[in-house]
C-alpha cells in the first residue's frame, strides 16, 4: 500500500483502520480479544500503518487492545487517540478539555497504548467551555515534553481549526465524510487545503451502508449504534437504497465492490485525505486496502461527486444531541 502525508510530515498508509468497532457501537464482537488482535496485526502485514482509537471507546478497553496488539510492531505504525470527554463510572457524562484533563488523559493513554509517545492526539469534540487556544497550547506543551508528536481536531468547524492552528500546527482533522455525508466540503476542506492540514474521514463507508451489506430488511443487533441514528431508520434506509444501488452498479462495471468504489472516490478527492474504515474482519481489511487500486475516470468521479445531491440523502447522521456537537 502506498503512503500519504498528513499535515507536518506525518506519513501513514493511504487507508487506515478505525478500531472503535472492535470494542463498542456495533453490537457484540464476532470473536475474542485474540481474534481482534489477529485482525490488527494482520492489517499491519497487509500494509496498514495508521490505527485510530480513543480513551472513550469502551471506555479504555479499545486503547488497551490496540496497545497490546501493536506493541510488537510499534516502530512500524502510527497510532492516533483522542481526549475531550468526561468519563464517570464507565460512561461519558459530558465534554472536558480543560488543560489538566488533557494532561491526565495523555498520561493514561500512553500507559494503555504501551508507548512513550502518542503519534496523533485529537480533541474528540470541541468543548465550548474551553477556548481552543488553551487546548492547542496544552497539546503544544505535550509535544515539547515528547509525549505527543502531532495535534489533531475531530468534527471541528473551519473557524475553530484556524484558531487552533495559529497556536500550534494542526496535522489532521477527523470528521465523518463519505459519498452520503458531505458536510466538510463547503468550509472545512478548503480551510485544510489552505493551511496544509490533512483530513481523516471516519465512517467512510457510511457505517456499512455504502458497502451494500445493510438494507431496509437489516435487523441491528442489541447495542448497535445504528439503531439510534435517524439515517438508519427502516424508512430512511429504503429511501437511501437508490444511492448504494448506483454505487453497486459502477462497482460491477469495474470488477470492484461498492465499498472499494466509495473509498476510491475519497482517495481521489485530495492526496492528503486518508480514510479510516473500521472492521472486525481481516477479509474486509484486504478489501478496503484494494480500493487503492480502483481507478476512477474523470467522468466517474464527477458522477459520484453529484450523487448525493442528485439522489438525495434521507436522515441525519447523528441524533439531535450528536448533531449539536459537530462543526463548532
Amino acid at each position: 500500500m502506498h503512503t500519504r502525508t498528513l499535515g507536518q510530515g506525518l506519513e501513514v498508509s493511504a487507508i487506515g483502520l478505525g478500531a472503535m468497532g472492535m470494542s463498542m457501537s456495533y453490537g457484540p464482537t464476532p470473536g475474542s480479544r485474540d481474534d481482534m488482535t489477529a485482525v490488527l496485526r494482520g492489517a499491519v502485514d497487509r500494509g496498514v500503518t495508521f490505527f485510530d482509537t480513543a480513551e472513550v471507546y469502551g471506555p479504555y478497553v479499545n486503547e488497551e487492545l490496540v496497545g497490546e496488539a501493536l506493541a510488537p510492531v510499534r516502530d512500524q505504525v502510527v497510532i492516533a487517540t483522542k481526549f475531550g470527554w468526561q468519563i464517570r463510572d464507565g460512561r461519558m457524562t459530558g465534554l472536558d478539555s480543560r488543560p489538566e484533563q488533557i494532561r491526565r488523559v495523555a498520561d493514561a493513554s500512553l500507559r494503555r497504548l504501551r508507548t512513550d509517545m502518542i503519534d496523533l492526539f485529537y480533541q474528540h469534540r470541541v468543548d465550548p467551555q474551553v477556548p481552543v487556544e488553551d487546548v492547542a497550547g496544552t497539546v503544544k506543551e505535550l509535544v515539547e515534553a515528547g509525549k505527543v508528536r502531532h495535534f489533531g481536531l475531530s468534527e471541528a468547524g473551519a473557524a475553530t481549526i484556524r484558531r487552533a492552528h495559529a497556536v500550534h500546527p494542526v496535522s489532521a482533522v477527523q470528521s465523518e465524510y463519505s459519498l452520503w455525508t458531505r458536510d466538510p466540503e463547503p468550509e472545512v476542506l478548503p480551510t485544510l487545503a489552505e493551511l496544509g492540514i490533512g483530513f481523516v474521514p471516519f465512517s467512510p463507508l457510511g457505517k456499512g451502508f455504502l458497502t451494500g451489506t445493510v438494507d431496509p430488511a437489516t435487523q441491528f443487533a442489541p447495542g448497535d449504534i445504528r439503531a439510534t441514528i435517524p439515517r438508519f431508520t427502516e424508512e430512511n434506509r429504503t429511501a437511501n437504497q437508490a444511492l448504494v444501488d448506483h454505487v453497486r452498479e459502477l462497482a460491477r462495471t469495474k470488477g470492484a465492490t461498492p465499498g472499494q468504489v466509495a473509498l476510491a472516490w475519497l482517495l481521489a478527492q485530495q492526496p492528503w485525505i486518508v480514510p479510516i474504515p473500521g472492521t472486525r474482519r481481516i477479509e474486509r481489511v484486504e478489501e478496503n486496502a484494494g480500493a487503492t487500486s480502483v481507478p476512477l475516470s474523470a467522468d466517474e468521479r464527477s458522477d459520484l461527486d453529484a450523487l448525493a445531491a442528485r439522489i438525495g440523502v434521507h436522515g441525519n447522521r447523528y441524533n439531535e444531541t450528536g448533531m449539536a456537537m459537530v462543526g463548532l
